[in-house]
């Protein structure tokens, strides 16, 4: 069984998971696309047009990883 997801932020194509490793977070960004199949893949790869995407998908990723450890150190007093 895979771990699931913290948090998922998506805007777009565009899309950061938030990984919880025992109160340590990670962030993996990526770029959602469609095969020429029709099947859709990502790719962690991003062109010019997705770097503004990829800023505030960053940047909401980060609000919440600090959300969270402020509310982690809460439950920890």
């Amino acid at each position: 069984m895979s771990k699931q997801p913290a948090h998922k932020v998506k805007l777009g194509l565009i899309t950061a998971t938030v990984w919880d490793n025992d109160g340590f977070y990670s962030v993996d960004l990526s770029r959602s696309y469609k095969t020429s199949q029709g099947e859709w893949q990502s790719s962690p790869s991003f062109g010019q047009g997705d770097l503004l995407n990829v800023a505030k998908c960053a940047e909401r990723a980060e609000i919440w990883i600090a959300r969270q450890v402020s509310k982690d150190a809460i439950q920890r007093t």
